[in-house]
């Protein structure tokens, strides 16, 4: 029988009606035989474009071409070789802008769902726990340090420690994980694959400390006083932006950030088993279109609020959250208020009560390529809202360039490093992800995670 390379595997999901009520995942993954039907889809392309489109550069044929003679072991040994992280990246990554845009078959049918096989792999590995055969590597005895355990710092750690050096992550949170733990939604990203994906790195021989702020409980000039040859900043930009409207001082006002920290890390959704309540009024308005703001949003729906609208100056063409976020918010209830632009917070005794907005249209694109909105005269009405959660932007934490004051960074707060290879401007220190780039994706953090291992490595050797 001639195998059918046109359909693609849907991914089997939750029902909206009633993952909209718990924090389990949405996204279910593929059994076996829809794992297998999916691989064999692949070409095999010899020139294999998608791979040029992955930033961490797996060999993406390969670990498919070992999936379609059901070798999930080899696949993931395939798969691990340039991916600490694949039960992260096979539920977050953007792969229809990556790999996936590039697929052979996507030119005339849909393309290989490369996230999905890789996420089956790895919760392959996770059930059946095969023996790992990581090649040993002798140690070099030289020690570096990382700051930040998210996705760029994981991955660097995870790289380095293959290479025999002696990493070091210093995390200021009391888990390990950046944004994959307190950004990143239950229902999308479940707690217990972040911590396996650590546990992983920290089986490579990587040491972990938590709850250290570098820049208050230690500065990165100590970290070289106390042996480190090379330092790696991947600290992520974690600190939140406003409007800057009046009332934002109200009540009921509060970041994206502060709102996922506390449902997230701090477990607020399984209070009281876990003592670090949200108050979630019943009409929520979420003021951003970004992955961050449509994980706020379905979040606020799970914690009891009866209304949750997405607020959003610019169309659905401009929305940057993935589509399949958006497509799964609508499912579950969230409601898209498009062309639309808080001006202002009114409150009662001290409380959020109401924001007023101005309609948009949408004018000449910006420097970003989006088109510009432009305030409709006359057009200002009233949201009647009693929380508003701020999912606009983040920028990047000053600690580190106040306490490194031979580091450059931009105007913007953000660490200046030569995209190749994550060079800063002060000897022995590198940087990536989100402090380097502001807020990008997951996958692009782990690249820059890998090419300054590289870097390191090099730097290293050359002492």
């Amino acid at each position: 029988m001639a195998r059918n390379i046109v359909e693609r595997h849907e991914m089997p999901r939750q029902k909206p009606e009633v993952r909209r009520h718990n924090f389990q995942e949405v996204a279910l993954g593929y059994d076996q035989a829809a794992a297998l039907a999916e691989a064999g889809r692949c070409l095999d392309c010899k020139n294999a474009p998608c791979v040029k489109g992955c930033p961490v550069e797996i060999d993406i044929p390969g670990f498919i071409r070992q999936v379609k003679a059901a070798d999930f072991a080899g696949a993931m040994k395939t798969i691990r070789k340039e991916n600490s992280l694949p039960a992260v990246c096979g539920r977050v990554c953007p792969q229809e802008d990556q790999c996936e845009k590039l697929c052979t078959l996507g030119k005339k049918h849909t393309p290989v769902a490369i996230g999905r096989l890789e996420r089956f792999v790895a919760d392959w590995e996770r059930a059946n726990r095969p023996v790992s055969s990581m090649p040993a590597h002798a140690s070099s005895g030289k020690k570096v340090a990382v700051i930040g355990s998210g996705p760029a710092g994981l991955t660097l750690a995870g790289d380095l420690a293959k290479l025999g050096y002696r990493v070091t992550i210093f995390e200021a949170l009391h888990k390990a994980g950046g944004v994959l733990v307190y950004g990143i939604p239950e229902f999308r990203l479940p707690k217990a694959i972040v911590q396996d994906e650590v546990d992983y790195i920290c089986k490579l021989g990587v040491e972990l400390r938590t709850s250290m702020i570098v820049g208050r409980t230690v500065t990165i000039d100590d970290l070289f006083a106390q042996g480190y040859e090379a330092v790696f900043v991947g600290s992520g930009a974690g600190l939140p932006k406003f409007k800057n409207i009046p009332g934002e001082h109200l009540n009921g006002v509060l970041s994206a950030n502060e709102f996922l920290t506390r449902s997230n890390l701090m477990k607020a959704y399984d209070f009281p088993a876990y003592h670090t309540p949200i108050r979630v009024g019943k009409r929520v308005a979420v003021v951003g279109a970004g992955n961050v703001a449509m994980d706020s949003a379905r979040t606020a729906l799970r914690l009891g609020a009866d209304e949750v609208s997405i607020v959003y100056r610019r169309s659905r063409d401009e929305m940057p959250a993935r589509a399949e976020e958006v497509e799964n918010a609508e499912e579950e209830g969230v409601r898209l208020d498009l062309l639309t632009d808080p001006i202002r917070i009114d409150g009662d005794n001290g409380w959020a009560k109401s924001m007023q907005c101005l309609r948009m249209e949408l004018g000449q694109p910006d420097a970003s390529g989006r088109r510009q909105p432009v305030p409709i005269t006359g057009s200002e009405f009233t949201m009647p809202v009693d929380t508003i959660i701020m999912a606009i932007a983040t920028s990047a934490n000053p600690l580190i360039r106040q306490t490194t004051p031979d580091l450059e960074c931009s105007k913007w707060g953000y660490i200046v490093a030569d995209e190749q290879t994550g060079r800063t401007s002060k000897d022995g220190v590198w940087a990536g992800g989100d402090i380097v780039t502001g807020s990008a994706t997951v996958i692009l953090a782990m690249g820059a995670g890998r090419k300054a291992a590289i870097d390191i490595d090099k730097y290293l050797r050359s002492k």
